[in-house]
């Protein structure tokens, strides 16, 4: 499976048009209940299907939360296996959707937190993975003028060191919020936590980002 990587470029602050977007880009629950019927009845190859559909978003959540990027590969692979390997125990309540997020989140949690002790690697440093690979992508774009890409690669990593100064919960709250446009229910139901954490949780992340960022942002982008 080839993890795919479109849409990892976004800012991660919260614009209502890409998080419109995201939810544009959502296949109904009913598409999705009957690949899984399927997949059930023995087609097993109607899963590529559902791999085709959220990878590349699965991809870039991943890459967000743990930092890196060959490890966000790794774990957004781990994810669909596992989920596959799951996908007898699934219940209809909840959408396949939201159900492949949760152990994609969870992964790519306990995988930081594994990693962090296992390689000692300082904020600095996990930051500077994901923030030179933005950096390279913002600089590479051919739709922007040359000072525009080099403002938007600046403005890339000053994010994405942000983002890692965050702990786990507080970042998982704003890459599902602002980068993928979840609901607060959505939310709430992939990290198992109440709905009004959710907001807490998101209110205080967003304040911290904020702080982070003002220093880098000119007037139109405050």
């Amino acid at each position: 499976m080839k993890a795919g990587t479109s849409l990892v470029n976004r800012r991660p602050i919260h614009q209502k048009a890409e998080q419109q977007a995201a939810q544009d880009a959502r296949p109904t629950v009913a598409e999705d209940v009957q690949l899984i019927e399927r997949i059930r009845n023995g087609e097993t190859e109607a899963y590529g299907e559902l791999v085709k559909k959220y990878q590349d978003r699965l991809f870039n959540t991943c890459w967000r939360i743990s930092g890196h990027l060959d490890d966000a590969r790794d774990l957004t692979q781990e994810a669909f296996l596992r989920a596959y390997e799951k996908l007898p125990t699934f219940r209809d309540q909840s959408s396949f959707y939201t159900w492949i997020y949760r152990v994609a989140v969870n992964l790519a949690l306990s995988h930081r937190r594994t990693t962090r002790r296992r390689r000692q690697v300082t904020g600095d440093q996990a930051a500077g993975t994901q923030a030179e690979q933005l950096a390279e992508r913002a600089s590479q774009s051919k739709e922007d003028a040359p000072e525009q890409a080099a403002d938007e690669a600046e403005l890339q990593q000053t994010v994405a060191r942000a983002l890692q100064e965050l702990d786990d919960e507080h970042r998982a709250v704003v890459v599902l919020r602002d980068i993928e446009g979840f609901d607060y229910a959505e939310i709430a139901e992939i990290l198992e936590i109440p709905a009004g954490t959710v907001k807490s949780r998101l209110h205080r992340a967003r304040m911290t980002l904020r702080a982070a960022m003002l220093p880098t942002l000119r007037p139109e982008q405050t």
